[in-house]
Order: C-alpha cells, then sequence, then structure tokens
C-alpha cells in the first residue's frame, strides 16, 4: 500500500514511532505537531488520509476536524487517548471515519490506514449500472448527484461527508429496501460488523440533522425500531 499521509500528533515519541512504522509500509508522511501548523499544511497540499490527535496545542483535534470537513472529504483517522463513548461519538459528529484509542498496535493501525484508503479510493472511482452519464437522483426535495457527490435541498448544497453521502445514495437508489444496521455497516464501511451500533448511529443523526427539517421526526429516513431504516414515503 501507499499513499500520502498527514499525520497530526504532538508527542514526539508517538509521531517518531507512527511515522517510521508506516514508512516502512511505503506510505509518505508529513508530519505536524501543532494545530496551528496543521490548518496551514493542509491547505497546501492534498493528502490521502489524515492521522489526528485530539489533543493538540493552539487548535484542538475536533476543531480541526470540523475545518477539514469543510474543505475536503479525506479520510480522516482520530489518534487519542480519549476512548469514551462521548468522544468517540464526538469525532464521528463532527467528520471522522474511524478513530482509534490508544495504546494501539502499529499492525492495526496500518490495518485502519490501507481500509480507509482502499474505502475512499473504491468510492471515488466506482460508478454502478444506476449512474450512467450525469444522471441525477431525486426524492422529496433532495437532489443526489452520484458523480459529483453533491447533495442539494431547495436549491442550496448541502455538505455530506463520504459516509453521509454514500449513505443517502444507498437508500434513494433503493427505496423500498430495508437496511438492518449490520447490513448498512457491511455495504457503506466494506467490513464485517461487530455489534458497534453507535458508529451506525451517529452517522445516521448526523446525516438526518443535515437533510431533514426536523431530525426528531424524519421524512426522509424512516426508524423502523428493532429491525434498522428504510426510505420514507414521501
Amino acid at each position: 500500500m501507499s499513499g500520502s499521509l498527514l499525520l497530526i500528533e504532538d508527542d514526539p515519541s508517538i509521531s517518531e514511532m507512527i511515522e517510521g512504522y508506516l514508512v516502512k509500509e511505503g506510505y509518505r508522511i508529513t508530519t505536524v505537531n501543532d494545530g496551528g501548523d496543521a490548518m496551514r499544511v493542509f491547505a497546501k497540499q492534498s493528502y490521502d488520509l489524515v492521522l489526528l490527535d485530539l489533543m493538540l496545542p493552539n487548535v484542538n483535534g475536533l476543531d480541526l476536524l470540523q475545518k477539514f470537513r469543510e474543505q475536503s472529504r479525506v479520510p480522516i483517522l482520530i489518534l487519542s487517548a480519549k476512548d469514551g463513548e462521548v468522544d468517540k461519538a464526538l469525532g464521528l459528529r463532527f467528520g471522522a471515519d474511524d478513530y482509534i484509542a490508544k495504546p494501539f498496535s502499529l499492525l492495526e493501525l496500518a490495518a485502519r490506514v490501507s481500509a480507509s484508503i482502499r474505502r475512499a479510493t473504491q468510492y471515488a472511482e466506482t460508478k454502478t449500472p444506476e449512474e450512467p452519464g450525469n444522471s441525477l437522483l431525486a426524492v422529496g426535495e433532495l437532489i443526489i448527484d452520484p458523480n459529483n457527490f453533491m447533495v442539494t435541498k431547495r436549491g442550496e448544497e448541502i455538505k455530506l461527508t463520504a459516509k453521509e453521502f454514500q449513505i443517502l445514495k444507498l437508500f434513494v437508489q433503493h427505496p423500498t429496501r430495508v437496511y438492518t444496521k449490520a447490513l448498512l455497516y457491511q455495504l457503506v464501511w466494506n467490513e464485517q460488523y461487530y455489534g458497534d451500533e453507535n458508529v451506525i448511529n451517529v452517522h445516521m443523526r448526523r446525516l438526518r440533522e443535515k437533510i431533514e427539517d426536523d431530525p426528531s421526526n424524519p421524512r426522509y429516513i424512516r426508524t423502523l425500531w428493532g429491525i434498522g431504516y428504510r426510505l420514507g414515503d414521501l
């Protein structure tokens, strides 16, 4: 595997350990140890993935995450000593693609980096038979452009992360299908589901907050309690 990674980590020992291992795996690493510097570096170059620590000087990791998401859909993997459900949920809510808590094995980190880049690459390059030419998908007041990864509502663009876009497109392309959390995870994350409902719940809540007029009473994506989700009858 190869690719260009931005590593944002303020602990020199951890940073050197990660960089040394991933360079041996074939990656090109740019290392930054300060939140302010990270913003400047990110703006100057494109990366295949960002490794982001939450506890940073000057600009914290969650603020960086939100700023990055305003500019890019690059995969972001959070590295943090914080392992609580709240911190994990916040990271996913603000647009992170994955989360790994310290201490972690370098083997697992490399596997997650590889999987995140592979998913992003496949997502960007794959066009299904339902996406010929410049065809658009429409449901209610939403217009989905699969080829340009854009969603608009009443003419205004809605900024979705790659995962949010994949979830929405899946429902719109198959309006009568019911998706269990396990099936949704397998189709969007391309990984076996091990019962981590928090990941699905956070992404669904975040997507609803962006596309629904009233997220507490959703019209576009309905919850079938005890079963899963399906597109609403619009």
